[in-house]
């Protein structure tokens, strides 16, 4: 999914470091509910978005598996937020990287991926399940369309704002 968001709203062609996935995975990606998935990211994803010509967002879809982790705090230096793209089969993936973010005290929202407009769960059972805070906002999006991740990174931009107005009224 993480894949897919970026390469759906990036206005130049996405850089992605997608790998065939090797015994290295067996035992650490669940395919049970993905059992067509071949690939997996090894580096990252890399996109960019402007919205006007002194405020650009760039954005990097980084790996989900544990064992690319190490990565994660050079990625985020500097970042406004970010998007956890929950896919609702796979609800326990997305712990580690809430923990993250919260532990980092960078704002973030949670995007619910709706396949085929399918919303697998509802959106309060979603926050709930992941024991989201309320200050966060959960949204729904499907990751192929642009529109939708569009609204997904307005909806960040927006929050992680609020964020840093309400530390800087402190």
């Amino acid at each position: 999914g993480k894949t897919t968001f970026v390469g759906a709203v990036s206005e130049i062609a996405p850089l992605t470091t997608e790998a065939v996935m090797t015994a290295a995975s067996e035992g650490v990606d669940d395919l049970t509910v993905v059992p067509g998935k071949v690939t997996t990211t090894v580096a990252m994803d890399f996109g960019r978005v402007s919205l006007d010509r002194e405020l650009i967002l760039y954005l990097f879809g980084t790996p989900g598996q544990n064992r690319f982790w190490f990565m994660w705090d050079d990625l985020c230096r500097g970042a406004i937020g970010a998007v956890v793209l929950v896919d609702t089969r796979r609800l326990a993936d997305c712990f580690s990287a809430i923990d993250y973010f919260e532990d980092a005290g960078l704002p973030y929202i949670v995007g619910v991926n709706c396949f085929d407009g399918m919303l697998t769960h509802e959106v309060a059972d979603v926050r709930e399940a992941l024991s989201i805070p309320p200050d966060v906002p959960v949204v729904t999006c499907d990751a192929r369309s642009r529109e939708s991740t569009k609204l997904t990174l307005i909806r960040l931009v927006e929050h992680a704002m609020s964020r840093f107005a309400a530390a800087a009224a402190s």
